[in-house]
């Protein structure tokens, strides 16, 4: 049974089994040996890294990626065993951090290498994955000569080089040609690394977009981030053609917490933003930019009895005040991502009202919103992933 949060009324429903839904729809597309690995980076999309990560665990995932080293500490200190990326580079003096707790790097310069051998005592050894930029332009290798200067550090006893990986610019286009040249560029890299010696090493670059258009060209790995919660990254024309059901993970709602009657004329919120253009019904809602519903949310809408409730006015820290259809009571639910009865909004109404992306959406979900986690297999898949990493592990 799940239980209504305390203290707040506002909370967002994370659905576990949409996401092993999603993960399971993503792989029946990929070549059976395929491993997946799934991003649990910036707290899981904003759905929980212990909790997302335990669902994609279920659904069968081989392996977690996260952006900064604190993140995939959290996921070891909750049982999770299973291999673990990080994405951005982390500190070179990190380096026994990682080595002990079985955290691999992500590496793509020499002069890292050489600064980490200065830190690293640890007898374990250091597990890294080479970066290659192939033409996004973010980090990454993009010489040979680049790769000769780090090679000889990466032949060194205490270091396992576990993988290779790039990252696409235009996967989600249906324009395919510069993909196809980062697709090319990077096996030609990967053969640098095979040729000075290297056996045994993942070769992974397909993102959710890669994953989902061109399955056939998967490697040995993929790593889904933005799928695995619903999010179809690629331009209409893409999603149109592609025969992939993805279902939304996540929903946000409140409460309203206090009505009143307005005369046309009257002005509410900071500024006066807002002046009522009739006698109306406004209800104030306990939700805020302190809760990542920004102040670029304003002259959006909500969603009360399934009908639209336009944002009145500024956005405040901890509420809004939106323009009821009629008069509803205090206790009302208040729905800001979500269906309610024949209405949806989904992320990208948001997202496209901002000028971002879905993914910002969620990642804005403050941790003060309590999450409240639906479909569960287990008591432990709500509190920890221990119980689930030692099956699986």
């Amino acid at each position: 049974m799940v239980v209504k949060p305390r203290y707040r009324h506002t909370w967002a429903d994370v659905h576990l089994d949409a996401i092993r839904h999603n993960i399971k729809e993503i792989r029946r597309r990929l070549p059976q040996k395929t491993k997946f690995m799934t991003a649990v980076k910036a707290d899981g999309y904003g759905h929980g890294a212990v909790q997302a990560a335990a669902a994609a665990l279920q659904a069968g995932s081989d392996a977690l990626a996260v952006g900064l080293i604190s993140e995939a500490l959290q996921l070891r200190e909750s049982g999770i065993q299973v291999p673990i990326l990080v994405l951005t580079p982390a500190l070179p003096a990190d380096a026994d951090l990682a080595a002990e707790y079985g955290i691999s790097l992500t590496v793509c310069d020499e002069g890292w290498l050489r600064e980490m051998r200065r830190h690293k005592q640890s007898r374990k050894p250091l597990r890294v994955h080479v970066k290659m930029d192939t033409g996004l332009g973010r980090i990454g290798i993009r010489h040979f000569s680049e790769w000769e200067a780090m090679a000889p550090y990466l032949q060194s006893e205490d270091l396992i080089v576990e993988g290779v990986y790039t990252h696409f610019a235009t996967a989600n286009q249906a324009d395919s040609d510069y993909y196809k040249r980062q697709f090319s560029r990077f096996k030609e890299m990967r053969g640098w690394v095979a040729d000075s010696g290297f056996a045994g090493f993942i070769a992974h670059c397909s993102n959710s977009a890669a994953a989902l258009q061109y399955p056939e060209f998967s490697l040995d790995m993929v790593r889904v981030g933005a799928a695995v919660y619903g999010i179809n990254p690629c331009d209409g024309e893409v999603k149109r053609r592609l025969d992939v059901e993805l279902k939304p993970t996540l929903s946000l709602h409140s409460e309203i917490v206090q009505v009143k009657y307005v005369k046309q004329g009257e002005s509410i919120g900071y500024d006066r933003s807002y002046t009522a253009v009739c006698d109306e019904w406004l209800g104030t809602v306990s939700i805020g930019y302190a809760d990542g519903c920004c102040k670029g949310y304003q002259g959006f809408y909500t969603l009360v009895d399934g009908q639209a409730a336009p944002i009145a006015g500024n956005i405040c820290m901890d509420q809004i005040i939106i323009r009821l259809p009629r008069y509803y009571p205090v206790g009302t639910p208040v729905t800001l991502i979500g269906k309610q009865r024949d209405r949806e909004i989904k992320l990208n109404d948001l997202a496209d009202h901002i000028g971002s992306i879905p993914q910002q959406v969620l990642a804005m979900i403050t941790a003060r919103v309590p999450r409240i986690y639906r479909g569960a297999e287990s008591m432990s898949e709500i509190i920890s992933a221990r119980a689930l990493s030692k099956a699986t592990g």
